[in-house]
Formats: C-alpha cells, sequence, structure tokens
C-alpha cells in the first residue's frame, strides 16, 4: 500500500478516486509544523531556525507516521507551490523521508489523466522552492515579531506591523492625503449642436486651435471662442472611415480573477480564493463523484496547455463556428517572474460547461466558475471589429471632432467583456452622412464646466490591481493583507472603497519616520525579485536575511529610543450613557466606530453607531429608516425606534408606497444598475425610472 499525502480532505477524496485501491491519501490539514507563535524562533547571530509541530496538529502527524510506517511508499503531493514545497519538506523531514528521492508529485489540475501523469514522474523535494518559502516565513516573522511590541507599547495594544500589509496601509494613507490636498481646477469644454443638408444633428466636440490641443481654463475665455466662432463657419475639413479591433482578455492569473470576481460578482478576495480553492479540490458532479473544475488557483501565468488549447479550440470552432476562432493560437505576453510551468486558471475540461453542472454548485461556486470558463473561452476567440467613423469640423483655427463607432464583428464579445474600475466616456454615434467640404448650420453652442477630480479611493479590486503592478506581496496573500488591515483597524470600508482610520495614519507616519525601509514601495519590491533570485538559486537564504537584518536592527535600536508615546484621545459625542449619564465617545472597531461608555470597565455600555437617513420608517411611520450592520459587518436597514419597532430590510427604503399592493418600495441592485421595486417579492411591481 502506498501512502499519499496531500493538505485538505476535499483534496484527498477527489485524488483517492483516481488512484485506486493500492494508495491510501490522508491529509496533513495545511501546515503541520511552524515557527513557534510564542517566541521569535530564530537565532539573529546564525539564523538557525526553532520549528514545532502546530498546537492542535500533534494528533494528526502521529496518524500520518502510523500511517507512513504500514506504507511501502509515502508520496507527497501537497500545493505546487512555495508553500506547498514547504508542507512537503516539513512532513519529509517530520516522518523520515529522504527528500533527495523520488516523493514528491506536483500537479496542475485535480483530474484523472494529470493525477496519473504526475505519479509516473515524481521527482525529489526543491529545496530551493523550501528555501524562498523559509526566507518570506522568517522575514514576516522578524518584522511582525520586533515592530509590532513596539507599537503595542508606544500606541496602542493588539496593534501589528507587516512587511507587505504596512506598505498596502501606506498606499490607502497616501491616497486619502493627496485626495484632502487636491485642490480642484475648473476647465470648460465645448459642444456645438450642427444641422447637415440632410437635416441630421451633430454634436462634435472643440479638440484643437492652431493645431494645438486647446485648454480652456475660464467662463470668460470660453466666451471669448465662441465669439470668434460666431464670425466664421462650421465646414466638414475631414471625413474619415475605419476599422478598429478589440482583443480577449488573457485567461486569469489570481489577482486578475480577484480583481474580475470583485467588479463583477461584488466578490471580496477572500471570498474568490475560498470558493476557488472549492472548485480545484473537486466538487462532486452525481454519478462522476468528486472532480477538480479548476486547474491550481494560485498563479501568475497566462499559459494554457498545448493539449487543453486544441479541446477549446475544436469546441469554439463547433459551438460558436470557424469566424468566431481566432486564426492562430493566441499566446498572451507573462509578467516579469511568472512561473512558466504552471498554467492559467482554467476550467479542467472545456465540455464542464457551467449550465450543464449549475445543479451540483452552490451559488457563489457557479458565478465563479462561470466566469472563469467564458473567460477561457474568450482568450482564443476572434477580435471583435468596430466601424470607426471620425468627423473633423473646422471653423477658423478651431477644429471639432464626432467620432463614433458601431460593431461590424462581434467575435469574443459575443460571451466575454472585461470589467472596468472607471466609467467610460461614451462616444456620439452619428447615423447620418456629411461629406468633406459641406457646410454645416448652427444650431446652439453647448457649453460646459468642470473641476479637475480627485484621484479615487481604492475599492478592493482597485487595491489588488496596484499591489500587483507594484510587485508588492504576492497575489496568494492579497486577501488576507486585504482582512488583516481591517481586522486591526487600520483602514475601514465605507461604499466599497477604503478609508484610513486615525490609527491608521498614526501608524503609517511612525513607520515612515523610524522604518522607512519597511514602507518603502521599491524596497518591498526588490524584497520579492531578491525572494525569486532564492528560488531561481542565485543567492542563499541566509544571506539575504543576514542583509536585510543588518540595516533593520539599527532601525530598531533608534525606533526603541526615538518613538514617543502615542496617545490616542477619544472623540466625545452628545450620546448620553443611559446607564451611568456620562457621555458616550467613538470607537473603532472592526466594523467601523461605535459608541461606549468612557467608564470602562465599570461601565461596559456600548451601542452601534447609525446612520439615520431622512425617510420615515414604513412600519411603525413613527421613527426614521436607519443603517445598521451585521455582527459580520453586512449593511441592512432598520427603524431608529428599535426594539419598539423591529422593522429590518435589506434593501433601502425610498419612502414610497407601492401603487399594486401599498407595501413600500426599495432600491436593489448595483451602483450602475439599480432599480425601484416593490419589497414584496410576490407582488413583482418595477418603478419605470424614465
Amino acid at each position: 500500500m502506498n501512502l499519499v499525502i496531500v493538505e485538505s480532505p476535499s483534496k484527498a477524496k477527489t485524488i483517492n478516486k483516481f488512484l485506486g485501491k493500492n494508495y491510501k491519501v490522508d491529509a496533513s490539514m495545511g501546515h503541520i509544523i511552524d515557527l513557534p507563535k510564542s517566541q521569535l524562533g530564530v537565532d539573529l547571530e546564525n539564523f538557525e531556525v526553532k520549528y514545532i509541530t502546530i498546537r492542535g496538529k500533534g494528533k494528526i502527524l502521529q496518524e500520518l507516521k502510523k500511517a507512513g510506517n504500514k506504507a511501502s511508499k509515502i508520496y507527497l503531493a501537497t500545493d505546487p507551490d512555495r508553500e506547498g514545497e514547504a508542507i512537503s519538506w516539513h512532513l519529509a523531514n517530520s516522518l523520515g523521508i529522504d527528500g533527495t528521492q523520488q516523493c514528491r508529485v506536483v500537479f496542475n489540475e485535480i483530474t484523472k489523466n494529470a493525477i496519473k501523469d504526475a505519479f509516473k514522474k515524481p521527482r525529489p523535494i526543491d529545496k530551493q522552492l523550501v528555501d524562498a518559502q523559509q526566507a518570506r516565513r522568517i522575514l514576516d516573522r522578524i518584522v511582525g515579531y520586533k515592530i509590532s511590541p513596539i507599537l503595542w507599547r508606544k500606541v496602542k495594544k493588539g496593534l501589528s506591523a507587516g512587511r507587505v500589509q504596512s506598505v498596502a496601509v501606506r498606499l490607502i494613507v497616501d491616497r486619502e492625503r493627496e485626495i484632502n490636498e487636491f485642490i480642484p481646477k475648473e476647465y470648460w469644454s465645448l459642444q456645438v449642436e450642427l444641422n447637415s443638408k440632410d437635416k441630421d444633428i451633430l454634436l462634435p466636440k472643440l479638440i484643437t486651435y492652431k493645431g494645438e490641443k486647446i485648454e480652456i481654463s475660464t467662463e470668460s475665455e470660453i466666451n471669448n471662442v465662441i465669439s470668434q466662432l460666431d464670425k466664421g463657419e462650421f465646414t466638414v475639413s475631414n471625413v474619415k472611415t475605419s476599422e478598429r479591433q478589440k482583443h480577449p482578455a488573457p485567461p486569469f492569473t489570481t489577482s486578475n480573477l480577484q480583481q474580475e470576481a470583485a467588479r463583477k460578482l461584488n466578490f471580496t478576495p477572500k471570498k474568490t480564493m475560498m470558493v476557488a480553492q472549492q472548485l480545484y479540490e473537486g466538487i462532486k458532479l452525481g454519478k462522476k463523484g468528486s472532480v477538480g473544475l479548476v486547474t491550481y488557483i494560485r498563479t501568475d501565468s497566462t499559459r494554457l496547455s498545448d493539449d487543453f488549447i486544441t479541446s477549446l479550440r475544436d469546441m469554439i470552432d463547433s459551438q460558436y463556428g470557424t469566424k468566431y476562432l481566432h486564426k492562430e493560437i493566441r499566446a498572451f505576453k507573462n509578467k516579469k517572474n511568472a512561473q512558466e510551468a504552471h498554467e492559467a486558471i482554467r476550467p479542467t475540461e472545456i465540455t464542464n460547461d457551467p449550465e450543464s453542472i449549475k445543479e451540483f454548485l452552490s451559488k457563489e461556486q457557479y458565478k465563479l466558475y462561470k466566469l472563469i470558463w467564458l473567460r477561457t473561452i474568450a482568450s482564443q476567440m476572434a477580435s471583435a471589429v468596430y466601424n470607426v467613423l471620425t468627423i473633423d469640423i473646422k471653423n477658423g483655427d478651431y477644429v471639432f471632432r464626432q467620432t463614433g463607432s458601431t460593431i461590424k464583428f462581434t467575435g469574443f464579445t459575443e460571451v466575454y467583456l472585461e470589467g472596468k474600475d472607471e466609467i467610460e466616456e461614451e462616444e456620439q454615434i452619428f447615423k447620418g452622412n456629411v461629406s468633406q467640404g459641406e457646410l454645416l448650420k448652427l444650431l446652439n453652442y453647448h457649453p460646459k464646466q468642470h473641476f479637475t477630480q480627485p484621484p479615487p479611493r481604492f475599492s478592493e479590486a482597485m487595491l489588488v490591481k496596484v499591489l500587483e503592478e507594484k510587485g508588492i506581496g504576492r497575489p496568494s496573500t492579497y486577501a488576507p493583507i486585504i482582512d488583516t488591515i481591517s481586522a486591526r483597524g487600520y483602514v475601514i470600508k465605507d461604499k466599497k472603497v477604503f478609508i484610513p482610520t486615525e490609527l491608521g495614519e498614526i501608524v503609517t507616519d511612525l513607520m515612515l519616520e523610524h522604518f522607512p525601509q519597511i514602507v518603502d514601495i521599491s524596497f518591498t519590491a526588490e524584497m520579492e525579485d531578491k525572494l525569486d533570485k532564492v528560488e531561481e538559486g542565485e543567492t542563499s537564504w541566509e544571506d539575504l536575511l543576514k542583509d536585510f537584518y543588518k540595516t533593520f536592527k539599527i532601525d530598531l535600536e533608534k525606533a526603541e529610543e526615538n518613538i514617543p508615546q502615542v496617545e490616542i484621545k477619544d472623540v466625545e459625542s452628545d450620546v448620553v450613557c443611559e446607564k451611568c449619564g456620562r457621555n458616550m465617545v467613538y470607537k473603532l472597531g472592526r466594523f467601523g466606530k461605535f459608541l461606549a461608555c468612557p467608564g470602562f470597565p465599570e461601565c461596559r455600555n456600548t451601542k452601534a453607531l447609525v446612520e439615520e437617513l431622512d425617510i420615515q420608517c414604513p412600519k411603525c411611520k413613527k421613527g426614521k429608516v436607519v443603517i445598521r450592520k451585521t455582527k459580520k459587518g453586512r449593511k441592512f436597514f432598520g427603524c431608529s425606534t428599535y426594539p419598539d419597532c423591529e422593522f429590518q430590510s435589506w434593501d433601502q427604503p425610498i419612502g414610497e408606497q407601492c401603487p399594486n399592493c401599498n407595501e413600500f418600495l426599495v432600491e436593489k441592485g448595483r451602483e450602475n444598475n439599480k432599480k425601484i421595486i416593490c419589497s414584496d417579492s410576490k407582488c413583482g411591481y418595477v418603478k419605470d425610472r424614465s
């Protein structure tokens, strides 16, 4: 009997199905060995590391040893990345397996063929991969365990610093300060309403003056332009028709998946990774049993295997037609340091279309799997083609332009369009005919005042995108980073964007002054490159840590002496504590601000801080509708007189009654697609917003 060890029971169950009776598959339940929680665990003179069995994992380790003693051969089949390699290395050391022998089995998908192929070519444990993980783990341990106690003593208990989390907080703090310091600048645009000889309406925009891009800052300037235009005539100077192609996005990497799931499904990175892990490890598909539906979910590669591309292109050809298939195999460029051995996140079998397996999937699993499936198909489809019409209109030295595009061939957009973080300006589509030299009749001027806008706050998708672009951390760490900075009270999420708290700003300023290297964006990105060099065998993990600690130690010693005691004063509210009569103060918790009695611990009274809307409670008609939050941070609507009135709704009431059934109307849907509907789902009334 051969023993195979993987991380999770669901993965073990799926793999066991493919290997047959001569194999027993057990789960380690993730890491079984790690650095001790109660101490640093690293000798900072010689960089010797102390590893222990994780608390609560002793029994699992004993059971694995017992199973290993009975086995003729032990295979370590943990995930195909640094973390998985480290788990296998610790297991090998604990179970007495010679890591230089062919004991390690790796696969990027949990399918019958992939598993059988992997077991035909086991390899030794890759010590360079292990060293890279070890270096990262120890680096993060040194930063966290050395800086956090200083923050506890000088600022507030429960705080922490982290090599990557501190940079993420800094990005949010820097952006907030940029917004606060932003001074809007006035500018004007000008559209003219023109009539062609065929009575077609054109709405071109002013773009240049004497061949240069025009910038108009004030109302007097725009009036001056209009007075000059009044002296001239509007003549069509150029009519150009062309074609423009739009190409599909590559298949998903981990960070792309997190961003797109945030935009399109409103999933947090944490939720995306949790659901993707379920799809990877295996879903029970009726009589087929447990099947891994997607390839490995921690990847920065956009590559697809040759065999998969063949089956994918055959499917596109047969299902959509030859014209929808890109003539050549699309190859997408990977970013620097991407692991070429890995593939993008894709369906394991293209024949498992989302609709055919929907009954076996949860709502979240179906949505995420469909997103992955469609994105993968689109990646090998033909480009979309647009007919573009550009009309230039002259009046003296001024040039106006109207552009518009119409779809000529849908291509990959038949199945998938990538989400956007920002709303793009719509093109003015002109459906009439004009000819070069044609004189146009002026109907009206449409001057418009604008003000420059500050940069937007980070949403989760935008933060993930910036972290990846700047080379900070790894895609697999983005979800825990975002969780940590929220849990520590450094940032809060309001209307889907991050806002730094006072605490976040104080800690960032302390870090900038006393540990500038740790919050330096380029230093953090360079450290990722150095970790990659450890993986490639170009440098040793001990040398990397020694070089880092040399300067970090000096910063630590100075910080101990120079960081002042910081007192964060509570802001008093006008709400009186009904238990002891003191004025309550604002406190910051995991889900934002709340009210607490300053008499703690004698008085432990707290209250949720609610936002009151100018809408009458639809149930009691006495109180106002207020926004509250559940213990998990989800927003809902209630009555200000609670507990006297127990009105609750997930959707926001709008203060109007349904004309059909007299129940209250609510606003439902996302920001750009909101509908006003009846709160009684049986009624089905939808208000016409035209």
